[in-house]
């Protein structure tokens, strides 16, 4: 049973901060330059909170304890405010799908969600995690005692119940902002106890299938067993933060997540389409190594079971490569076959376990990456087509998971919008 309950969220104050000066991407995805950007933008900006120097801190060296100094200032001055009342945020992104050339909305909501272990069914992952994210988070939350953003997760709801009910609740949004990639961002408060209980009745027989933030849900679950092994009250503790989306929602886009090999002793080229044979058709498609639209064509194209995309630097032409037939190839994800196959057996490049692959880089953007090849840093591309929803509730329900990095939902949310203390 997935069991929601509203929640007296920690906010900005909208008439203290503009909000498109203080919301940022999630902490995971910003690097050095973008987090000094945006801690110039504002002295209150959340990358402050969610991403902090250690200097900020009266005790040198802890970036946690700077965190929790931060958040503290900020609702000392007020810029951040608790809510009266419990409530669930009805959130919405507003993004332009640029493959399709269209503007897309997502559309869900925020709320306190009962925590359980991945083994109770109730809440289901989809991608392998690893302790070194979970221990940076872990710190993080007991030092903060405060949810700083939620995990992102989805729940099958063909009949849209959830959002029609939450329609009749408002029209002008309670908070607003906007974040570098062009989307905007809107949270509505619901207070109205009916609703909130009804909410909570539509949700209760569904499971909820997480999307992004599988790393924060386990340190979620691992902060509540602590607490709980220290006498802390299951009132108190027992629900972490979740966005909860429809899954038949158009705004749950996945974008492909590919793989850039670099660093790697002794490959060549000749020899790791030789040796892919074992295990693939290669097929050379002509002169789409500088051309994303033709390659994506290609890769979308191509028949079923998994088949990605080898390109090359100095290589004008990419290789379409096909996992050749069998029980499994129909069944299992592609990027787990690219993994299983091609990394492991042909290249020997395994998932270290700090979570950091040490001949690896992932990029989303096709173009970006065939601009890495041209450009001669990295030794070969594979480029692969993103999975579909049904997939990842199947590996799912099965009890099993991708490799790390095989999904990337954009946009991704916006952290600094809506925030659970732990009290």
């Amino acid at each position: 049973m997935l069991d929601i309950a509203g929640f007296r969220g920690l906010t900005y104050d909208p008439a203290r901060v503009d909000l498109s000066q203080v919301i940022t991407p999630p902490y995971d995805v910003i690097d050095a330059a973008q987090r000094a950007a945006l801690a110039q933008r504002s002295p209150y900006n959340f990358v402050r909170i969610d991403l902090p120097e250690p200097a900020a801190s009266k005790l040198a060296g802890d970036c946690y304890r700077a965190a929790a100094d931060t958040l503290a200032s900020y609702q000392t001055n007020g810029i951040l405010r608790r809510d009266s009342a419990p409530a669930l945020y009805r959130y919405h992104q507003e993004f332009t799908d640029r493959e399709h050339d269209r503007t897309v909305i997502r559309k869900g909501v925020i709320a306190a969600v009962a925590l359980s272990p991945w083994s109770a069914g109730v809440i289901r992952p989809h991608e392998t995690t690893f302790a070194a994210p979970r221990e940076d988070r872990a710190r993080m939350l007991e030092t903060t005692r405060v949810h700083l953003s939620p995990v992102f997760a989805m729940y099958d709801d063909d009949s849209r119940d959830v959002e029609r009910l939450l329609e009749r609740h408002g029209t002008a949004p309670d908070l607003a902002g906007a974040t570098d990639d062009g989307t905007q961002h809107r949270i509505w408060r619901i207070t109205d106890a009916e609703t909130i209980a009804e909410v909570a009745r539509l949700l209760a027989p569904k499971c909820a299938y997480v999307l992004d933030g599988h790393h924060r849900y386990e340190t979620m679950v691992a902060f509540r067993d602590r607490e709980a092994q220290r006498g802390a009250p299951q009132s108190v503790i027992q629900r972490g933060l979740m966005f909860l989306v429809p899954m038949s929602d158009p705004g749950l886009i996945i974008l492909p997540t590919h793989r850039l090999i670099h660093g790697l002793p002794g490959f060549h080229r000749d020899r790791f389409l030789a040796d892919v044979q074992r295990h693939c058709r290669v097929e050379p498609v002509p002169g789409t190594a500088r051309d994303p639209a033709r390659l994506r064509s290609a890769l979308a194209s191509a028949p079923d079971g998994p088949a990605f995309a080898a390109v090359f630097p100095g290589d004008p032409d990419a290789h379409l490569l096909t996992v050749s037939g069998g029980p499994r190839s129909h069944l299992e994800p592609e990027v787990s076959a690219l993994h299983r196959l091609i990394l492991e057996r042909v290249l020997g490049i395994t998932s270290r376990p700090d979570g950091v692959g040490g001949h690896l880089r992932h990029l989303s953007d096709t173009s970006a990456v065939l601009d890495e090849i041209a450009g001669a840093r990295a030794q070969m591309a594979l480029l692969v087509r993103p999975p579909r929803l049904s997939q990842i509730k199947q590996v799912a329900d099965l009890g099993q998971v991708m490799p790390q990095k095989s999904t990337y939902f954009f946009p991704k949310l916006a952290s600094g919008l809506v925030m659970l203390p732990v009290d």
